[in-house]
């Protein structure tokens, strides 16, 4: 998820280039010049790739306390029966996405996809359920397109609000709970993928314990007005440092969690991208609603007879990062490419330099090691499991 950087650690900023006076702000742009940011154009929006520390230290940081990062960007979506049916919504949103939404609990969140009818991914979202609502959070850089796209799909259904007065932050790390718990006790209750609407500094919050970022940790959406007083508060402690955008990417890399527009894209359905696990049994062949999305029928096939390519975790041997766009190939010699790096750069955790990327079957299964050409070298990189670093999340 998280479109459209590939920051300091995967390569160049890739930035959208659009004139400053037309970059929108968050609700926190203020307090990010206060402590120092260093600010970059990102999908329309002037935002944080790191603060006065560096990437190294607030990736580290991020590992050993809390971080916390503003993700206003990204688009906030509700979506509301127009007849109080929610099993009406529900259905609404599995006939764009391959999950299992009707069985997803009231008070719980699903990692979910926006496939087209070729099975490529539109977009990886959050879809929560509240009683009377679900509520979707959607790439910075796809959030136009995904509203255009759920208008047209679901309108008939549902009424689709996108939400522009609200911020929407993340605290990531061992310490996120015991610095929010502060605020908002009852989160110490919370596990992993829980949603809830509760109280912080007395203003009503969406409160999720998810992130991306391979750790423990919530994401809060709040009133706008109110982003810089909770997110001061929450810097009030001393576990909790402010992060940037390029730790942000290292950390999800490390963790083996996809970028959209990097990793994913619309000519890359979810076997491919080794996102299988998201596609639960009902909405799988033989299940109880098998199909009825874009894109069902490879989707369903790639299941059952496999893939012509798929994401693989990668390690170069060496300290040198392999970037993305890096071709990789079976051996030294051999002139075809086998596969392309998607993610790279060096991963501070594990202090070693990591990848993924997307490799042929036949190159997949061929053995451990394969190569990548760099600045015309061939160097090797041996074939690893995801993610790179152990996950902390709070089940």
């Amino acid at each position: 998820m998280r479109a459209g950087i590939r920051s300091c650690c995967t390569g160049a900023i890739m930035s959208d280039v659009v004139a400053s006076d037309r970059l929108k702000h968050t609700p926190l742009y203020q307090m990010h010049l206060d402590l120092g940011a260093r600010m970059v154009p990102f999908a329309g929006y002037e935002m944080p790739v790191q603060y006065p520390n560096g990437i190294l230290k607030e990736h580290l940081h991020v590992r050993a306390a809390a971080g916390l990062f503003d993700v206003s960007h990204m688009g906030q979506f509700e979506i509301r029966s127009r007849n109080g049916d929610s099993e009406g919504v529900a259905r609404a949103l599995e006939s764009v996405v391959p999950m299992d939404i009707v069985g997803l609990a009231s008070g719980r969140q699903r990692y979910a996809l926006l496939t087209n009818e070729h099975g490529g991914i539109r977009d990886d979202l959050m879809i929560a359920r509240l009683e009377d609502r679900f509520l979707i959070v959607a790439n910075a850089a796809c959030k136009d397109a995904d509203e255009v796209y759920l208008r047209e799909a679901m309108s008939h259904a549902c009424t689709i609000e996108r939400i522009e007065d609200r911020a929407l932050v993340a605290l990531q790390g061992p310490g996120a709970e015991a610095a929010l718990a502060e605020l908002a006790p009852d989160v110490r209750s919370m596990r992993f993928m829980d949603f809830r609407t509760t109280d912080v500094m007395n203003v009503a919050c969406f409160v999720s314990r998810s992130g991306y970022t391979g750790e423990d940790g919530f994401e809060i959406s709040l009133p706008a007005s109110h982003a810089e007083a909770v997110a001061r508060e929450l810097l009030k402690n001393t576990n909790v440092a402010m992060i940037g955008l390029g730790a942000r990417d290292s950390l999800r890399l490390e963790a083996g969690l996809c970028l959209y527009g990097s990793d994913l894209d619309t000519t890359t359905t979810p076997v491919e991208a080794a996102l299988e696990w998201s596609i639960q049994k009902a909405r799988r062949t033989g299940g109880s609603r098998e199909g009825n999305f874009p894109g069902a029928q490879t989707i369903l096939h790639h299941l059952v007879s496999g893939v012509p390519r798929r994401r693989v975790g990668l390690r170069p041997e060496g300290r040198a990062p392999i970037r993305h766009g890096a071709k990789l190939f079976s051996d030294q010699d051999v002139a075809d490419a086998i596969g392309v790096v998607t993610s790279g750069g060096f991963g501070p955790s594990v202090n070693a330099p990591v990848a993924m990327g997307y490799v042929t079957s036949a190159g997949d299964v061929a053995g451990g090691t394969i190569y990548a050409d760099l600045r015309g070298t061939r160097v090797p990189l041996r074939l690893s499991a995801l993610p790179f670093i152990s996950t902390t999340y709070k089940r």
